[in-house]
């Protein structure tokens, strides 16, 4: 074989790219993430840690909100007990009896 030819040129892009072939598999295989061609990432069946990250902290801000309103609620309610009058306050719970 000639160290020159265009065999030996062929045989070192072959080699190659199954060098590539096999380092992507087993990248995705092992599930880290593959490197496209402008050196971004490229994520197979997951999502990023990042993003779940922000729908944790999201669905954890909904609950807080929910919560807030309740006790919001509660305190209006203790609120106008406080204001008012005790005969009207006492007539509302015994009505509740």
């Amino acid at each position: 074989m000639s160290w020159g030819g265009p065999e030996f040129v062929l045989a070192i892009i072959a080699i190659s790219t199954l060098g590539w072939l096999a380092s992507s598999w087993i990248r995705a295989r092992h599930g880290y993430p593959l490197e496209n061609e402008w050196s971004g990432k490229t994520y197979r069946n997951e999502v990023p840690a990042e993003t779940r990250e922000v729908e944790r902290l999201s669905g954890e801000n909904g609950e807080m909100r929910a919560q807030i309103g309740r006790l919001e609620e509660r305190i209006r309610v203790l609120e106008r007990i406080a204001t008012d009058p005790a005969g009207r306050t006492a007539r509302s719970i015994d009505s509740l009896r």
